[in-house]
């Protein structure tokens, strides 16, 4: 029940995240063709740039957000290779476990540094960066997406105990 629970929360995460990933890249399209296009008429709409390239920063978010979740982030794993190629899933799932550990208390650190940047920049940035949004908001994307990726990296870990629901690492011999 409470593996079933923890997974049916982490696919809701990745249907939010990957809806979340496709409407940020179609709207940074959408927005660099309009401006191309009005600047074949001597014109532009003066916020696209700067929107795009928030929609980029969050898209990066996004998707190392749906990348964790898959297991299919950048790593350098050299131990958990040599166990995956001498066929010992046991010893190759552990080190996957450890990696997420080490990776969700890196990413503890890291999101409350970001919350911390973004109390300072409640005091010193600037009220209008974008349409009038302060900078706070905007700055606000780092610790929610390092956040993100800090929960799947320890739903990965929950998961992994769970024999239905463990990512399947595609290893035989066990």
């Amino acid at each position: 029940m409470f593996f079933k629970l923890i997974y049916t929360l982490d696919k809701a995460i990745e249907k939010f995240t990957t809806g979340m990933l496709v409407f940020c890249v179609l709207s940074m399209l959408f927005m660099t063709v309009s401006n191309i296009v009005l600047r074949w008429f001597d014109a532009h709409i003066l916020w696209f740039e700067p929107g795009v390239r928030y929609l980029v920063f969050m898209s990066a978010f996004l998707g190392g957000t749906i990348a964790t979740g898959k297991r299919s982030h950048i790593g350098i794993d050299l131990i958990g290779k040599y166990f995956e190629t001498k066929k010992m899933g046991k010893a190759h799932r552990w080190v996957g476990r450890i990696i997420d550990v080490i990776s969700f208390v890196v990413l503890i650190y890291l999101t409350k540094a970001c919350v911390d940047f973004v109390g300072e920049e409640a005091k010193y940035g600037r009220p209008d960066v974008f349409l009038g949004i302060h900078a706070k908001y905007l700055a606000a994307i780092i610790p929610f997406g390092f956040s993100l990726i800090c929960y799947r990296f320890l739903n990965n870990f929950i998961l992994s105990f769970s024999e239905k629901y463990q990512f399947k690492i595609e290893v035989e011999g066990e």
